[in-house]
């Protein structure tokens, strides 16, 4: 009778045919993988030199002669980095209608401004041509005040404002016969505020209406005009109105 053990295959243990070729195909798998790793970088060394060759070749070489040939350092010439500001929510302005207002309210039409060619010949003159040839310097400045030409633009910072405003006597004739008007003048006003000379601007049409409005002017008074810090003279135009209260009943 035979027995369970003599019917098996009989294998020996440890898988044996294995242990005699795992060696061989270890050493044959590294052989394979440590050829791959080597190609991949020689092709990558190739092509690297191949590059650097093709550059050099294209490059075209840069002479310096100066210190200027270098340029600006890199911290200059790199601008710094731009950082974003969020903007205020900035109200819209509210755009408003024109109103139209009396004749006598607009501003004058004649007024001429100074030009760029006038204004550089108020600069003082240069004087260090005439120090630097060995001329003496003589300043002479008259403290007398400057009083400018009607038609004279005078540059101020600050306007001469009236600050009391002598009310003409009314004509008696033009009072009967009942004439009214508007009556402009043109004021001379020196630094202390007083009207140093007055004409007519613009006439409202009745002769003694004007000569009223203009001989009362004399007795006006006014906060100077500043100019660096000091008074200066200037002329300024203001109106007069002449018309005739009606009584109360």
């Amino acid at each position: 009778m035979r027995s369970y053990y003599d019917n098996a295959v009989y294998s020996p243990y440890g898988a044996y045919e294995l242990k005699l070729k795992y060696q061989r195909n270890f050493l044959f798998g590294t052989g394979i993988t440590l050829g791959a790793v080597l190609f991949i970088l020689a092709v990558a060394w190739v092509i690297s030199v191949w590059s650097e060759e093709e550059v050099i070749a294209s490059a075209t070489p840069v002479t310096i002669r100066t210190v200027a040939d270098l340029g600006p350092p890199p911290a200059i010439a790199k601008k710094p980095p731009q950082v974003k500001v969020n903007q205020p929510n900035a109200v819209a302005p509210k755009v408003g209608i024109p109103k139209p207002v009396a004749d006598d309210e607009v501003m004058d039409d004649d007024v001429t401004l100074a030009t760029r060619e006038e204004l550089a010949e108020i600069v003082a003159p240069d004087i260090t041509s005439a120090s630097s040839g060995g001329a003496d310097i003589v300043v002479d400045i008259q403290d007398d005040e400057y009083l400018p030409a009607p038609d004279e633009f005078t540059p101020v910072e600050i306007v001469a404002e009236m600050i009391y405003y002598e009310t003409p006597e009314y004509p008696r004739l033009a009072r009967q016969a009942g004439l009214e008007g508007l009556v402009r003048v043109k004021a001379l006003v020196d630094r202390n505020g007083n009207v140093k000379d007055a004409m007519l601007y613009q006439s409202c049409g009745t002769t003694s209406l004007d000569e009223a409005a203009v001989g009362a002017s004399y007795k006006c008074k006014f906060k100077p005009a500043i100019q660096n810090g000091r008074p200066v003279a200037m002329w300024v135009t203001y109106k007069v109105e002449f018309f005739i209260e009606e009584a109360a009943p």
